[in-house]
């Protein structure tokens, strides 16, 4: 260790730090753009495997130094060119850098890379370790080769090492998430590295090309990157500079719903440059992000999933009495009920207005039901929210019948229903009962009424609508079998159930508790 008294030492070493992390970049930039093709919770696992295994090659061919030295003695001839160990790998690695950085760009120009990640379709973690294994081992041995001829001392040479990839590791995800957030900057890293694999290749066959050519190529370029990404940064500050956040991501949203095509770089970019820098706050709050989450879903949820089933609606009997009318219309919370005849409630006959019926009892008179009738529309199950309400706005109806496939009756949809798919569960002027969801603590109290989809977003209890049940309810019933009693308990997907109200073979209220070893891993 006689070379830590020594000043020129010292200065090798700071500037084999500084070409090891100028070599190792290219490194790092492949690795990012490798680690981008697997799932966002294996990445941070890949560069770290990838940027340890390029510090074990480069430890133990600096420990090697002896065989090194061998790779470029001559192995074999061809048309009056010798070629070496060292000549080899450097072929070899850079026809591979130039086959994946050209495949990465078809892919980038072709717009594969935006499918694959709109369909979640990613890589597999061991096939991407293994091509990361490879460019390692290309770069690793350029970047040993140079520490070898600057230095002396072997313990210098691994400090240096060690240091530039500490750095790197360091820098790798803060420069991933950048690279990958800009697209101008993956296709201008893919642009470096087809040159530098254009550059061991040609260094391979004996062609020797300077590095600082290479070097100088490189840095122009990143410069007139860099005036690119300020000139775009600050003409979109100008044009939204002067908005409040919750102003221009407004403005983000509507642009995307406006119709306009937009790329999914410049929507990345501009929700990234829109959110970084002021806060860590959310810029929509929590029921506003439901609303808008609800209005982004009616084009894609079907009407069975927000209808009120059969079996929960007040409906009127063509053959009722005056008294009979009264009662019903008085435990009611509908304004509008559908009539039943003759087949009953398997082929209602129309609807009613309750405050129509109202008018005529209190004038003491028996209702003309068939009179007061109104038809209404039948709507397929499977119709989509979205297509549900313009077919009601075409009719001028607040209220439509919902049919499976066979035209049997399963529901009644209306409008309060599409305003609850987006706004939550409204209260009824009727209801006494108190609020949906009542947090006790950790659990929560759910109306057995209540669409599933909405509890899911408050309180986190995952069950989504089928097309056997869409409400709290249905999901007891079914697990259960049969009808529910007050006090039935049961178990599903770590969360307790426990039925804790029922009127009239309905259950009312659901009590939620998630379970402790469900709480615990969290």
């Amino acid at each position: 260790m006689e070379w830590i008294a020594d000043p020129t030492a010292w200065l090798g070493l700071l500037t084999l730090i500084v070409l090891e992390l100028v070599l190792g970049i290219d490194n790092l930039v492949f690795i990012a753009i490798l680690a981008d093709k697997l799932p966002p919770e294996q990445r941070d696992k890949a560069r770290v495997i990838g940027l340890s295994l390029a510090l074990i090659m480069r430890l133990g061919l600096l420990a090697s130094i002896s065989w090194m030295v061998t790779l470029t003695e001559p192995l074999f001839e061809i048309f009056d060119k010798t070629f070496s160990g060292r000549d080899l790998i450097m072929l070899f690695g850079g026809v591979f850098l130039l086959f994946k950085a050209t495949m990465e760009l078809h892919e980038r120009l072709e717009g594969h890379v935006a499918q694959r990640a709109g369909n979640a379709a990613y890589a597999l973690f061991w096939p991407i370790v293994a091509q990361i294994v490879v460019l390692d081992a290309v770069f690793s041995l350029d970047a040993v080769i140079t520490a070898v001829g600057m230095v002396e001392h072997l313990s210098v040479m691994m400090i240096a090492v060690i240091f530039s990839i500490g750095l790197m590791m360091i820098a790798s995800k803060p420069l991933t998430k950048f690279v990958n957030s800009r697209p101008t900057v993956i296709m201008l890293c893919l642009g470096f590295l087809m040159m530098i694999g254009f550059s061991l290749t040609a260094e391979g066959l004996g062609f020797h090309i300077p590095k600082g050519y290479l070097y100088a190529a490189i840095g122009f370029s990143i410069l007139i990157e860099v005036f690119n990404q300020i000139a775009r940064k600050r003409s979109k500050k100008s044009a939204h500079g002067h908005l409040p956040r919750r102003e221009r991501a407004a403005h983000a949203v509507m642009r995307l719903l406006g119709g306009r095509r937009l790329e999914s770089g410049d929507v990345d970019e501009e929700i990234t440059d829109m959110l970084e820098g002021e806060s860590n706050e959310p810029v929509f709050d929590r029921r506003e992000r439901v609303m808008i989450s609800g209005v982004l879903q009616l084009a894609e949820r079907q009407i069975r999933t927000v209808m009120t089933p059969r079996a929960e609606i007040d409906y009127i009997d063509l053959n009722d009495d005056a008294e009979k009318i009264r009662l019903k219309l008085m435990h009611s919370s509908y304004s509008r009920l559908p009539l039943i005849g003759e087949r009953g409630i398997d082929e209602p006959l129309g609807f009613v207005h309750k405050k129509e019926l109202f008018k005529e009892l209190l004038s003491g008179n028996q209702p003309d039901l068939k009179l007061m009738s109104r038809k209404a529309i039948n709507l397929l199950e499977s119709f989509t929210i979205l297509n549900a309400l313009e077919q009601m706005r075409k009719e001028s109806t607040h209220i439509a019948f919902v049919v499976n496939e066979f035209g049997d009756f399963i529901g009644v949809l209306s409008m309060t229903d599409i305003l609850e798919s987006i706004a939550g569960q409204l209260p009824d002027a009727s209801e006494v009962e108190g609020p949906d969801i009542v947090a006790q603590g950790e659990d929560f109290v759910v109306s057995g009424a209540l669409n599933l989809s909405l509890i899911r977003e408050r309180t986190g209890f995952q069950a989504k609508a089928t097309e056997d049940y869409q409400t709290l309810a249905g999901l007891v019933m079914s697990l259960l079998d049969r009808l529910p009693s007050t006090g039935d308990s049961l178990s599903w997907q770590g969360w307790n159930l426990q039925v804790v109200g029922v009127e009239e073979r309905r259950v009312t209220r659901v009590l939620l508790q998630k379970q402790p070893e469900a709480s615990a891993g969290k």
